[in-house]
């Protein structure tokens, strides 16, 4: 079977050699840039299954980078996985705001490096298949996302617009985490006006009027929510 082409952006050659050898010793087929004007060459033209994008480059830096990817009908698909050395949390929170899809914090085993790789792999093969069935059933929780009900142990809970959204957008992905821009923008848009309280008051009514499913929806320090798999 074939697989998955990665390009790596990474200028520092020590650090690259190492990520590419394990890479490849997984069965990946690995392409290399040393800076962001030559990765954005090469993602156009060959498009990669997956980019792993270090922050810090010379020139052009990583964020740059994926701001351009992401606004490029041509690469805005392929999932992006930052690399950093700065893993404060605004770092963190501005490389997922602009679209990178997971992020990765130097140092790093090679075994977190493989697996971020293939389970952004998998999620993205899992977005692109459609949501066959309408309703989402969460052990006694069940969201129909035509009828816009809501029920728990089969008792009615009544939300708003905005409370619905943002359950079904983490519900239909438990485990991922979600920055609060990113959750607003799937349900109202990008030009939605919001701020970081506003979604915070959002989720605390949410969690309220769940109940006891309320503790699945849970705070990630820094960076926003997820639905508790």
């Amino acid at each position: 079977m074939v697989k998955e082409r990665i390009l790596l952006i990474e200028d520092e050659e020590d650090i690259m050699t190492l990520m590419k050898y394990n890479l490849e010793r997984e069965g990946f087929r690995v392409e290399t840039a040393l800076s962001g004007e030559m990765a954005l060459r090469i993602a156009r033209e060959n498009l990669p299954d997956l980019i792993l994008l270090d922050i810090m480059l010379p020139g052009m830096d990583g964020l740059d980078v994926c701001r351009v990817l992401k606004n490029d009908k041509i690469t805005m698909r392929i999932p992006v996985i930052m690399v950093t050395a700065r893993g404060e949390d605004s770092d963190i929170v501005s490389g997922l705001d602009i679209g990178a899809d997971d992020y990765i914090v130097k140092p790093f085993s090679t075994k977190v490096l493989t697996a971020r790789v293939k389970a952004v792999l998998r999620r993205d093969r899992y977005d692109d298949v459609p949501f066959k069935d309408p309703v989402i059933r969460i052990e006694g929780l069940e969201i129909d996302t035509i009828r816009h009900r809501i029920s728990v142990n089969g008792e009615k809970i009544d939300l708003t617009a905005t409370e619905f959204g943002i359950l079904v957008h983490l519900a239909r992905r438990p485990g991922w985490v979600f920055t609060r821009t990113q959750i607003i923008n799937s349900i109202k848009g990008d030009d939605y006006p919001v701020t970081d309280r506003s979604v915070d008051v959002q989720v605390v009514s949410l969690r309220r009027k769940l109940g006891g499913f309320g503790d699945r929806i849970e705070t990630v320090r820094g960076v926003g929510y997820r639905f508790k798999e």
